[in-house]
């Protein structure tokens, strides 16, 4: 597997190696001793997956320390715009964000870090997210940004008038009004 490190510290890019012919495909999504080989020790504890149609945003999600959670994000069926966005008060990246297009053709994952805002933009007809999580979900530290937020103007590839949000989803602050806790 090769892990890219990105401008944005503790955001990688994971590309396994792909071994097709005639009948098909086969890798290895997964890894632990190469993933903490490049210093990255987590314990995955939560499995998350979901189906959406095109158009359909999700996030900007995260939750708050010490509940905080690291993703290992990919796409088993269709194609998506994901997106992560730095939180940590005393990054010299704060307020900046990475996109990448994940999808069941060429097979990237994105691990997210702690302190990290997540989202994602359906550009196929449908897709199925998969994500590991090295904590558990905890409503209560639940937090968002608005997907539409003027500071981050994140470019979701979809017409405004195509995209679907949630109504939780709406009702998120803006990113300068966002309830954050995170430190490097």
């Amino acid at each position: 597997m090769d892990i890219e490190r990105t401008e944005l510290e503790g955001l990688y890019i994971l590309k396994p190696r792909v071994y097709a012919d005639d009948r098909g495909y086969f890798f290895e999504s997964y890894n632990d001793r190469e993933i903490r080989q490049q210093g990255l020790h987590y314990t995955w504890v939560q499995d998350n997956q979901s189906k959406s149609s095109y158009g359909v945003v999700r996030g900007l999600h995260y939750q708050l320390e010490p509940f905080a959670q690291t993703k290992l994000v990919r796409v088993v069926s269709g194609k998506i715009l994901d997106t992560a966005v730095d939180l940590r008060k005393n990054s010299p990246t704060f307020g900046k964000w990475k996109s990448l297009i994940l999808s069941d053709d060429n097979f990237l994952q994105i691990l997210i870090p702690k302190g990290f805002a997540h989202g994602f933009s359906v550009l196929s007809e449908e897709a199925i997210v998969f994500y590991k999580c090295d904590e558990y979900y905890h409503p209560e530290a639940e937090r968002g940004i608005r997907f539409d937020d003027t500071y981050l103007e994140i470019d979701w590839q979809i017409p405004p008038e195509k995209i679907i949000v949630s109504e939780k989803d709406k009702e998120h602050p803006a990113f300068n009004q966002a309830e954050v806790n995170f430190q490097m």
